[in-house]
């Protein structure tokens, strides 16, 4: 969802039309976006049995032309019908050149662009100076791009949406308050983490988003109304939930606030392209996205994915480093927007190595990815 609405708008900014290559699950998931056509690139289509194929060192590639002077800026050069663009986390400096405003002069000449990516690269789309203008007419809130985008983008098929609304209907719906919290755990290992279940906890007191818990003698609250505060978890693991939910059924709040716990899914490992796991994953970015509070992972897609659905700033739970909870343990996001996790360090006037967060002032490093960079409004502070 994050690389889809990356390559739209650059498709907008570049006047061209996005087809996307249906892969295993695709159809499945999400309506199509555009009334009476279809974004989805036919069985037929000539080259789309080579997709598989491409990789850094194809001929098609642009960094491999680049680096083997076989395209370039010299009147000489012939231009391919199509051109490869490897824009995932291991391109290299040549495809890199990508972001620069030079090379996107020779890639308008080319028909066709098959774009491969894992990152959310509309960041330094903002870097790029003959997009400056198209980009602040488009969105004057910088950090509603992703919100916006998504919404327009992504409409879940009725499988998924199902799912949504049941979820949603039977255990959310009647709270006064739906705090969401998103867990995703990096090291190896099944199972539930203490260290991380410590700093999930610690956040959610520190930052006051669950009430404390009284250990004393139980106090029998008086009948009549009292606040109703549904947590929604999500995570592989089911040990987290058990956690949380044996806490607030074990001892009461000291205000005698009523605290249900709900995980829609416990599927332990991740389970890419088989579909009903795929179908779990998008409703939880949804149902994450319709709570009012958001607690999520650092360097988590999932996690900004739910957040920006919701147009929600989360509280961003540290990355844990050597299995012991970062203290502090989270802190909250001034930008509603992803981050791009591996954007170029490069000066594409001067030809050389540089800080790209100091270019422009709504581009700058991330919370939670300290080398990525993300929008931010300028009015924000990090």
């Amino acid at each position: 969802m994050l690389t889809l609405a990356s390559a739209f708008l650059y498709a907008l900014l570049t006047n061209r039309v996005l087809l996307v290559d249906p892969g295993v699950n695709m159809p499945d998931l999400f309506c199509e976006p555009f009334p009476e056509v279809s974004w989805l690139l036919p069985l037929d289509f000539p080259i789309i049995n080579q997709f598989s194929t491409f990789n850094q060192k194809s001929p098609h590639c642009y960094g491999y032309m680049v680096k083997h002077d076989i395209i370039g800026n010299s009147t000489g050069s012939i231009l391919p019908p199509f051109i490869y663009l490897h824009l995932a986390h291991d391109y290299d400096d040549q495809d890199k050149l990508f972001f620069c405003d030079q090379d996107q002069s020779i890639l308008r000449k080319i028909p066709w662009l098959v774009m491969r990516t894992d990152n959310y690269f509309v960041p330094f789309l903002f870097l790029i100076p003959t997009f400056e203008q198209e980009l602040s007419n488009l969105f004057s809130e910088k950090e509603t791009i992703f919100h916006f985008l998504s919404r327009y983008l992504f409409h879940p098929t009725n499988s998924v949406w199902g799912l949504v609304m049941r979820y949603y209907q039977a255990y959310l719906a009647q709270a006064d308050e739906k705090l969401g919290i998103q867990i995703r755990v990096f090291d190896t290992g099944a199972g539930t983490f203490k260290y991380v279940l410590d700093q999930i906890t610690a956040c959610l007191m520190k930052e006051n988003l669950l009430p404390q818990i009284n250990r004393g003698e139980p106090i029998l609250s008086p009948f009549g109304k009292q606040k109703n505060i549904a947590v929604l978890i999500t995570s592989l693991s089911p040990g987290y939930f058990e956690e949380f939910r044996n806490m607030y059924w074990e001892h009461p709040t000291v205000a005698g606030e009523i605290i249900g716990v709900y995980q829609p899914s416990q599927e332990e490992h991740q389970q890419t392209e088989k579909l009903w796991h795929d179908r779990k994953a998008l409703a939880e970015m949804y149902l994450l996205s319709l709570t009012d509070k958001l607690v999520t992972s650092a360097w988590s897609t999932f996690g900004y994915v739910a957040h920006g659905l919701g147009g929600l700033k989360p509280w961003i739970l540290y990355k844990p480093e050597n299995r012991t909870a970062h203290n502090p343990p989270c802190v909250r996001a001034v930008s509603l927007e992803p981050c791009f996790h591996a954007p170029p360090y490069y000066d594409c006037k001067k030809k050389t190595g540089t800080d790209t967060s100091k270019i422009v002032p709504h581009v700058r490093h991330c919370e939670d990815v300290s080398w990525g960079l993300k929008l931010f409004d300028q009015n924000g502070e990090l």
